[in-house]
């Protein structure tokens, strides 16, 4: 009994997700395609504005974002999550050279370019996962203060755009059928 009501509930799903389930590009997708929307979006007050030489991190636009500011004052905008492993950037210390370090694996980005300067993961466990990678960069956004904020210019489109293949087609987290957040 239990077995034929389990092969009618297989069966039935199967003849129902051609139409439910659909794949990023086809005709049958139910989510238009997400434009990038290029903007400054509030990150943090300037009151969270961390000391010259140090970082601290800030949600833009849903972006995780790494505030550094150098022992000059000038203040930077970086992607916070440090590649190989993500761990955040805004742990790691602003250098007078124009870099931060990577807190866990040593590496050092430029705060300009967002590149790797110098060796790739040189300390403690990053001397084993840095030959398992290849070195890369983390990126930076302009930024700007506005009256009492500081604000980052991202695309407010991408986590939306990342997440859009994920709620195509079934009931997706808020409930709809259709991939539409409210």
């Amino acid at each position: 009994m239990k077995l034929a009501i389990f092969t009618t509930l297989v069966a039935g799903a199967a003849a129902f997700a051609p139409s439910a389930f659909t794949r990023q590009g086809t005709a049958l997708n139910m989510v238009d395609k997400i434009k990038p929307k290029i903007q400054y979006a509030d990150c943090i007050d300037m009151k969270d504005l961390p000391a010259p030489g140090s970082a601290t991190s800030g949600v833009c636009g849903g972006l995780a974002i790494c505030i550094a500011v150098d022992p000059k004052g000038a203040i930077w905008a970086l992607g916070d999550k440090c590649p190989p492993v993500n761990q955040p950037l805004s742990f790691g210390s602003v250098d007078s050279d124009g870099t931060i370090a990577d807190p866990v694996l040593g590496t050092k980005f430029s705060l300009k370019t967002g590149q790797v300067v110098g060796e790739w993961c040189p300390a403690g466990i990053g001397k084993l996962l840095g030959g398992l990678f290849e070195p890369t960069g983390v990126p930076i956004y302009p930024v700007k203060k506005a009256g009492s904020k500081i604000q980052v210019q991202v695309d407010v489109n991408a986590k939306f755009a990342f997440e859009q293949g994920y709620w195509s087609g079934a009931l997706d987290a808020q409930g709809k059928a259709n991939g539409k957040y409210y």
